[in-house]
């Protein structure tokens, strides 16, 4: 009997230490069953389930108070703008069409004249602009067209005769100092024809002309057989179409005049008007080929005239005649 109570002693000890060390491994503190007994034996215990840790909610945004108790900020006063006067022409311009479309709608005798009575009344103004203006043009050389180019017959016979004459000699001018360069091709038909012209303007005028061929081979009715083939000049130019023809001065000085067919009258035009561009013709002498004649030019430098002095009429038409005085010439 001793020694079975004192079996049972040593498997109750050996018991015990498992419990403990089975204790120490979960997270739970040891307890001994016979300290909670009441709970019964450990392995019919239910484990608690582990405690998932839940995301964390994003911040809620903050509530907006409602529009009702947001003071409305005051309103910047609207600024009506100012009605023209009556039958002024800023209100005849405004209130002409009202009136036709009124009495187009309401034929009435009261509305149809009335926009018959308007139209009168903007029309006897424009009369009387009308004659102020011949008066103020007529009065003044600097206004008065006529003294520039005149538009008489006899007299614009004469000064087409003078213009012809001065464009002659400037022409001769022009051809002592650069030539005509000239490119084109075999097969081109346009080159075909301009090439007469050219002869042409070279006899009348003493030109030089400088043709080079792009593909190499002369052209068909024998002018310019002494020519040059291209050597990648045409392309350093922006040659793209035949015939090109340029005024060359030597030695640098290169002036496009046209990628196409000219008439002689267009081509010695355009030569005047390059060598002008390029300072080898005086404006004055340009003008005068064109039978205009020379006249100060109301041209005033940028920041002369102050918005004071535009608000003047007198003193802007004294600012005015001051530039041309001071200006001269184009």
């Amino acid at each position: 009997m001793n020694r079975y109570c004192a079996f049972f002693a040593v498997l109750l000890t050996l018991w015990l230490q498992a419990v403990v060390a089975w204790s120490a491994d979960t997270d739970a503190p040891a307890v001994s069953y016979f300290t909670d007994k009441q709970r019964g034996w450990f392995w019919y215990e239910v484990q608690p389930e582990p405690v998932v840790k839940k995301p964390s909610e994003a911040p809620k945004p903050k509530s907006v108070p409602p529009a009702d108790s947001v003071k409305a900020q005051p309103k910047p006063p609207t600024v009506v703008p100012a009605e023209p006067a009556p039958l002024s022409s800023a209100w005849l311009r405004k209130n002409l069409e009202i009136y036709l479309n009124k009495a187009i709608d309401e034929p009435t005798h009261e509305n149809v004249a009335a926009f018959y009575y308007l139209q009168r009344a903007m029309m006897d103004k424009a009369e009387r602009f009308t004659h102020a203006a011949r008066y103020v043009v007529m009065s003044d050389p600097r206004l008065d067209e006529t003294v520039r180019r005149p538009v008489a017959t006899y007299a614009v016979n004469e000064a087409n005769r003078q213009a012809s004459m001065m464009a002659d000699k400037a022409l001769k001018d022009i051809a002592g100092l650069a030539g005509i360069l000239f490119f084109f091709r075999s097969d081109c038909r346009y080159c075909h024809v301009q090439a007469p012209i050219l002869d042409m303007l070279a006899n009348a005028y003493g030109f030089n002309i400088y043709p080079v061929s792009l593909d190499g081979l002369p052209m068909p009715n024998g002018l310019f057989s002494s020519f040059k083939t291209d050597q990648g000049q045409a392309a350093l130019l922006g040659v793209e179409q035949t015939p090109a023809l340029f005024l060359m001065k030597p030695p640098k000085q290169i002036v496009p005049l046209s990628q196409g067919v000219l008439s002689l009258e267009e081509l010695t035009s355009r030569i005047l008007l390059a060598a002008k561009e390029s300072g080898w013709l005086d404006a004055s002498q340009y003008q005068t080929t064109q039978g205009i004649r020379s006249t100060p030019m109301l041209l005033p430098a940028t920041g002369s005239i102050n918005s004071a002095t535009a608000q003047d009429p007198l003193a802007l038409i004294q600012a005015l005649q001051h530039s041309a005085q001071v200006g001269g010439m184009p």
